[in-house]
């Protein structure tokens, strides 16, 4: 067969041949979902907060951190948080919350922390084994095993038989002082830059942002050692901050979440993984558990 025959049969291969379908991206699997692909927000485990007029949403990690999230819940429906403020803003780190007079030696300035418990025992971790983890393929650098696990990130060493929440963007631990036994859930903080890994393992986390990451993350920084606020009057007030349980139904954020248990999840974690589209020339088939973000979406309005 001559060379231009062979082109004109390859030519006419090509017509004959279908092309290949192209991978749903992630936005197409988020549209195509079923309503059983999603959750509602658990009313006794979402906090709702305000800051600066605007609703921080974030749900507690009771399978983690089962203390700690039962402290947090005594906290906010006691008015603990109401009216405290954000006191360290540190660039491409934290946004953190709590008692400004926390470091007073004035301890009669701080507040009450009414049925709370002063004393809780380190949550870094918790059994690997028989975890209802949705794993993600790939190699991660700080863990052998990563998924997600009730809408939460997770890293886990099966050979050590343990998991941990990893400090992910949006992430939600508990300050502590240098012994591992120091938090209570009294003052938290959010992850509002990169990933810091290096903390997994050392801090209990306690939960993660669902909604209104950018008015935590668009805060004044702090001029003062790791982004404290050196000034009372810099201190951002909290406004009312509620267990969902506690608010009336027509006032409640009305959204629900992806849940990470079914198939629509593993195929969009999978889609992450795979960059598609006409502007990429480079997908790095590759993606770890920190860029893996649970869709969240507004609840249907009932048919009138």
């Amino acid at each position: 067969m001559t060379r231009h025959r062979l082109a004109s049969a390859l030519a006419c291969l090509a017509i004959a041949l279908p092309a290949a379908a192209a991978s749903p991206s992630p936005a197409d699997i988020i549209k195509q979902s079923k309503p059983a692909d999603w959750r509602p927000l658990d009313p006794q485990n979402t906090v709702v907060m305000e800051v600066n007029g605007s609703p921080v949403v974030f749900e507690l990690a009771p399978r983690f951190a089962p203390r700690h999230a039962a402290n947090v819940r005594k906290l906010v429906q006691g008015g603990y948080f109401s009216g405290l403020a954000v006191i360290r803003v540190q660039d491409n780190f934290v946004a953190q919350w709590g008692d400004p007079n926390e470091e007073s030696e004035d301890k009669s300035k701080l507040r009450p922390l009414g049925a709370a418990e002063a004393k809780l025992p380190a949550e870094f971790s918790i059994p690997y084994q028989g975890l209802p983890i949705a794993r993600l393929s790939g190699a991660d650098g700080y863990a052998p095993v990563t998924g997600f696990v009730d809408g939460l990130p997770v890293a886990a060493d099966p050979k050590r038989n343990r998991a941990w929440i990893p400090h992910c963007y949006g992430v939600i631990g508990a300050g502590r002082g240098d012994t591992v036994d120091s938090s209570n859930g009294s003052s938290l903080y959010a992850i509002i830059g990169q990933s810091p890994r290096a903390l997994d393992l050392n801090i209990t986390v306690v939960g993660r942002v669902l909604k209104g990451m950018e008015a935590l993350s668009s805060l004044p920084r702090g001029g003062g050692a790791m982004g404290f606020y050196d000034k009372p009057e810099q201190n951002v007030p909290l406004g009312k901050v509620r267990l969902l349980a506690d608010i009336p139904p027509a006032e409640r954020p009305a959204f629900e979440v992806m849940r990470t248990d079914t198939a629509t999840w593993r195929a969009l974690a999978e889609a992450r993984r795979h960059a598609s589209g006409d502007w990429y020339v480079h997908s790095a088939e590759h993606v770890n558990v920190c860029n893996v973000s649970v869709p969240t979406r507004p609840l249907a309005q009932p048919a009138s």
